[in-house]
């Protein structure tokens, strides 16, 4: 029998090309399959930024109200395994082989990409296991990721930045709409940020879905350790602040309850589920701090504004002497990245990537801010750990960003004894 290894091996081979944006090859796999019309209710979340946490609020918070959920994220850190969890527990190697099976078994002569079995893998699992919900983030765009071959009950869309524009455009506007055809008629539509693309509200109005729109249907009053939620739908007072760092948590954790609000789907909002699922919700690689002698923090930061709200959410710590370990696809806006939180810095140790989309360590120097300080160019992440914490001093601090690419190596470089979320 093959193992998982050999699979995804197999599957990054199977299609020609790595990301192939349509739905019709899926969605025919996915109909022979019966996924199509799942029992269970969907919530859907793409965004540029945000997505990941505001999946992990969504999950915590239904499980905490005592409902069985699917949890669909991508890409992964360290393990593949983490993609696909039902109750918060990981897809084993067997269920996720014997689920590769029955795709095959389905596809007949149809190719499918890498992440196209792992969408219908998930649908699959999360059928099987019958839960009555899946929370399922978008890979890329919306209107054509896989995960838009079932229509999602709540539709979120949390934020939109210039990122994957050789797939998505160049346009704020173009983009926005790419990500707003999550949204389906009579379905409720979460609009996450007041700064939005006009074209996000248009799509959701053109297609009849029920918009739903952040500062306008509801809004967050923070405070020091607490703060409100508030809706016509639902209010709650004195939440716990989220268990996930960074400033901008509290507005993620507002869209996963207003979907759960006023999405109509069967969910009792109650102060106690709420107030759990908050202090419950991990997910790593978000501003993840790892404190002792040298502390560490790691943000999978790949473009601008998750650049910029990873600077701020750094400028709010002490401070301390920052030494970078940073890996950076040359697909992103490397020159906008490193700019975004270069204030932040006293020095850089910069890491090769693997893939076809990776740089030389030459190529980010080039694209560093003007002044910034280059202390080690390594061939690899580990090196690059390696390297800063042999020069960082106690009281330091060391943060490594850019990529899923740089943040999952640099946990294996920790090790699971050091890294707990």
């Amino acid at each position: 029998m093959r193992s998982l290894a050999d699979w995804l091996e197999q599957q990054q081979k199977s299609h020609p090309n790595a990301i192939d944006l349509t739905l019709a090859r899926v969605r025919e796999v996915g109909r022979r399959m019966n996924l199509l019309a799942p029992a269970f209710k969907v919530i859907t979340v793409a965004g540029t930024n945000g997505k990941g946490s505001t999946v992990a609020y969504l999950d915590a918070v239904l499980r905490s109200a005592g409902r069985k959920v699917g949890r669909f994220t991508s890409p992964h850190l360290t393990r593949y395994n983490e993609r696909i969890c039902i109750d918060a527990n990981e897809a084993t190697d067997a269920e996720l082989i014997g689920s590769f099976e029955r795709i095959d078994a389905a596809r007949g002569d149809t190719t499918l990409t890498f992440f196209e079995y792992n969408a219908l893998a998930a649908l699959d699992l999360f059928s099987r296991a019958k839960v009555e919900f899946a929370v399922l983030e978008v890979g890329l765009g919306g209107r054509l990721d896989a995960t838009n071959i079932v229509d999602a009950d709540v539709g979120i869309v949390c934020s939109i930045g210039l990122d994957h524009a050789d797939w998505l455009g160049t346009s704020i506007e173009g983009i926005g709409r790419e990500k707003a055809g999550i949204f389906r008629r009579g379905r409720t539509a979460i609009l996450g940020s007041e700064e939005l693309p006009g074209s996000v509200a248009a799509y959701a109005t053109e297609v009849g879905a029920l918009p739903v729109l952040a500062g306008r249907d509801y809004s967050c009053r923070a405070r020091d350790e607490s703060w409100d939620f508030v809706s016509v739908a639902a209010t709650l007072c004195d939440l716990p602040l989220p268990a996930l760092r960074g400033q901008h948590q509290v507005g993620n954790a507002a869209n996963a309850i207003a979907a759960l609000a006023f999405g109509n789907i069967g969910v009792a909002l109650t102060p106690a589920a709420v107030s759990a699922g908050l202090r419950e919700a991990r997910v790593a690689g978000r501003f993840q701090i790892v404190p002792g002698e040298i502390e560490w923090v790691f943000d999978v930061a790949h473009n601008v504004p998750a650049a910029q709200v990873l600077s701020a959410n750094l400028e709010s710590l002490p401070r301390r002497r920052t030494l970078a370990v940073c890996g950076i696809l040359g697909d992103k806006d490397i020159r906008g990245i490193t700019a975004a939180i270069g204030a932040q810095i006293d020095a850089w140790f910069l890491a090769a990537l693997e893939g076809p989309r990776a740089v030389s360590t030459a190529e980010l120097v080039a694209r560093l801010p003007e002044g910034a300080r280059v202390s080690m160019q390594a061939a690899d992440v580990g090196a690059a750990c390696r390297a800063a914490r042999a020069a960082a001093r106690p009281g330091e601090r060391i943060v490594v960003f850019g990529s899923f690419l740089t943040v999952g190596p640099a946990l294996d470089f920790l090790g699971p004894e050091f890294v707990r979320l």
